[in-house]
């Protein structure tokens, strides 16, 4: 269905890919992996049509093809679904589906095509829960993301590109999606998987093509490569064990945040204690309040019930004062000013709180930014390197508890492995970690403890090396079998 050969690409005089052979089969889906920078969004957007290569060229179903814009590349059978969505939040399914492109009768809009069509396609997808009449704002992630593969589908894709498609879905909607990639397959559409999670390159994907530095690595099919080899070809060596070694009972010191009976309009009874040198991790299904206690514990959304020591923070300045730290889910609306520096972001915190700090440098080499340039713009850094930012805008700060809510979101497993160290490095230093995570083979490899969290209660605590199959037991409210 696909074959890209000998693919070069070059943005002022900068080689960003070089020599790239990219092929994949009808009801084939091919993952595409590396490191953040490798180009693999470079190579995506030369297949959509938005850069035309500098070298090579491109055949679909044996066809060659030279795209000036997006819209060749639309014509010629080609989808990418970015993991930004490109839709209309204040438009209905159906135009989103039809947008630009809206069937016309008698010089009029036919809507009662574009909804008959969208109806149809998201019958075929199995989609009940919206229809093409629905506002798409009002729509969750995951219904959002069937919509633009429902786009896909009405201009009758052979081709489907899909970037990090679960970096914004909870771990129960990762499911809806994997059905949702099947059924492109049944249709003997080729799907590209570009993901950072490595369990899902391994549920989906029949082959593997490896990027580093706008390279090729390899290209490998899925039943020859296990995690430690496929790790070790993206970064370009071995990583010692995917995750540190977790906190012995010696390592685990006094109680340094306690939390009896704390409740407000989301959570309910919450007990919980934090200890120096140990890494809680929380689990629990979306809509569990695990972003609701960390903003809780925070002071953004205080407890208003119940005992919280050494302070129950009504305000995030208290929390701060009191030595409580948030890296924030959405690093780049809640953690960062994306045009100011990384030097004037790591002082964010401390300036607020009217602190003087002269060790940015040193706090951007702890981290491992990489280059640790106090004076480079944040909006220009990889995702990784942004998350280090955010992290050393609390280290100014030296607190007691760190709250990390999805800490690794977005970042490539080179990154990844960074801040894994750096969290466990925390720990060890005595510092209190809350660790929210919605990839269960983090938040077990990570946590020293697991409390799950099931509407807005503690649904149980698990210890260290807990199984997936029982935190989703407790997170889903059955019995253990």
């Amino acid at each position: 269905m696909l074959s890209m050969r000998g693919i070069g690409k070059s943005f002022l005089g900068v080689r960003v890919l070089s020599g790239v052979d990219l092929d994949a089969g009808a009801g084939e889906v091919h993952a595409v992996v590396g490191e953040n920078g490798a180009g693999k969004s470079t190579l995506m957007k030369i297949l959509a049509g938005v850069h035309a290569p500098d070298e090579g060229g491109i055949e679909i179903g044996g066809t060659a093809v030279a795209f000036r814009h997006p819209l060749d590349a639309q014509r010629a059978g080609v989808a990418i679904i970015y993991q930004e969505f490109n839709l209309l939040p204040e438009r209905d399914v159906a135009e989103n589906v039809f947008l630009g492109r809206e069937p016309v009768r008698r010089g009029l809009v036919d809507r009662a095509a574009m909804e008959s069509e969208t109806a149809r396609l998201l019958g075929e997808l199995g989609e009940t829960s919206f229809g093409p009449r629905d506002r798409v704002g009002r729509l969750s992630v995951a219904q959002q993301q069937v919509v633009e593969i429902v786009k896909a589908l009405s201009v009758e894709a052979r081709i489907v590109v899909m970037d990090e498609p679960t970096a914004s879905l909870a771990e129960h909607e990762v499911e809806l999606l994997y059905t949702l990639v099947r059924r492109l397959q049944e249709r003997g559409i080729a799907v590209l998987y570009i993901s950072h999670r490595l369990r899902e390159v391994f549920d989906l994907a029949q082959r593997v093509t490896v990027l580093k530095d706008g390279v090729k690595v390899a290209t490998l099919p899925i039943a020859e490569v296990d995690r430690s080899r496929l790790v070790g070809l993206m970064v370009g060596r071995a990583l010692d064990g995917y995750y540190p070694p977790r906190a012995r009972p010696e390592d685990v010191g006094e109680v340094l945040l306690s939390v009896t009976g704390g409740g407000n309009d989301r959570l309910h009874g919450i007990d919980l204690d934090l200890r120096a040198g140990q890494i809680t991790g929380v689990a629990g299904l979306q809509g569990s309040g695990r972003t609701e206690l960390a903003k809780a514990l925070f002071g953004a959304e205080p407890f208003t019930t119940g005992r919280m020591t050494p302070l129950r923070p009504r305000t995030v300045r208290e929390a701060i004062a009191a030595g409580i730290g948030l890296v924030t889910e959405d690093r780049k609306a809640e953690g960062l000013a994306l045009r100011q520096s990384a030097g004037d972001n790591a002082l964010l915190a401390a300036r607020a709180a009217g602190r003087r700090t002269g060790r940015v440098r040193e706090l951007l080499q702890r981290v491992r930014l990489a280059p640790p340039d106090p004076e480079r713009e944040v909006g220009y850094l990889s995702g990784g390197n942004q998350q280090k930012v955010v992290l050393a805008k609390w280290l100014t700060m030296a607190p007691r508890v760190l709250i990390f809510d999805e800490p690794t979101r977005g970042v490539d497993v080179g990154a990844k492995a960074a801040i894994h160290d750096l969290v466990r490095e925390l720990a060890r230093d005595g510092m209190a970690v809350l660790m929210i995570s919605s990839e269960l083979p983090e938040l077990i490899g990570m946590s020293d403890r697991i409390v799950v969290l099931r509407e807005g209660r503690v649904a149980g605590t698990l210890p260290a090396g807990a199984s997936e199959e029982a935190v989703m037991h407790l997170a889903a409210g059955e019995a253990a079998a």
